[in-house]
């Protein structure tokens, strides 16, 4: 801590990253204990989260993540979508096919940014704000592949058909980004993709994780 920051937001915004990082909650014990500080500090914390709906308690006492955090992510999407943009231009240009970015909202692959070439006849339309479960598309098979690979790259993702009859897509997750789980692909009119299109996919989405660092 410097004579610039504050404790107290220090604390409260320490707690908001503990309790997004487990699945059932914490105690206030267990956040005191997490935390190094005491009962007393922890209750008014998450008094004061309680407040503003960014953290909710269960009957059993354990604090979650409340709704409110949903809100405030929301208004991250557009930021997100921003540094995305130059890279995508840069992927759907050069392939020549629509370039999008996705991000997991819930169950869901959600598509937060989308970029059509300029010099082609014809492309498959797709829009931002288009949804579909992780296990369908080559977007959302790229994510669940990030969180399921012991590697620390798991490659390219390849699908054909599974969103739209007569499409392929290929897609790369996004790595080493904090707070952010998405990937970066391309939709395409062909039968398969060619190898180039894979590994150029994978440099769009390290150039996008720069860029969101």
């Amino acid at each position: 801590m410097t004579a610039e920051t504050s404790q107290t937001l220090d604390r409260g915004l320490r707690v908001l990253k503990l309790l997004a990082d487990t699945d059932h909650g914490l105690t206030v014990t267990e956040l005191s204990g997490k935390l190094g500080v005491n009962r007393t500090v922890v209750y008014r914390l998450l008094a004061t989260l309680e407040q503003h709906a960014l953290v909710r308690r269960d009957l059993g006492g354990r604090a979650r993540v409340g709704l409110g955090v949903l809100r405030l992510g929301r208004q991250v999407h557009p930021l997100v979508r921003e540094a995305a943009l130059p890279a995508l231009r840069s992927l759907a240009e050069d392939i020549g096919a629509t370039a999008h970015l996705t991000l997991v909202d819930g169950t869901e692959a959600l598509a937060v940014a989308v970029v059509e070439p300029t010099w082609t006849d014809y492309h498959v339309a797709y829009r931002a704000g288009f949804r579909h479960p992780l296990e369908r598309g080559a977007a959302g098979k790229a994510i669940l592949a990030a969180r399921q690979s012991p590697a620390p790259d798991p490659g390219y993702t390849l699908t054909h058909g599974e969103l739209e009859a007569g499409a392929s897509g290929a897609a790369a997750p996004l790595l080493g980004v904090t707070g952010v789980e998405g990937s970066v692909g391309v939709v395409m009119l062909t039968d398969a993709v060619p190898e180039r299109v894979g590994h150029r996919v994978m440099e769009a989405a390290r150039e996008v994780a720069d860029a969101l660092r």
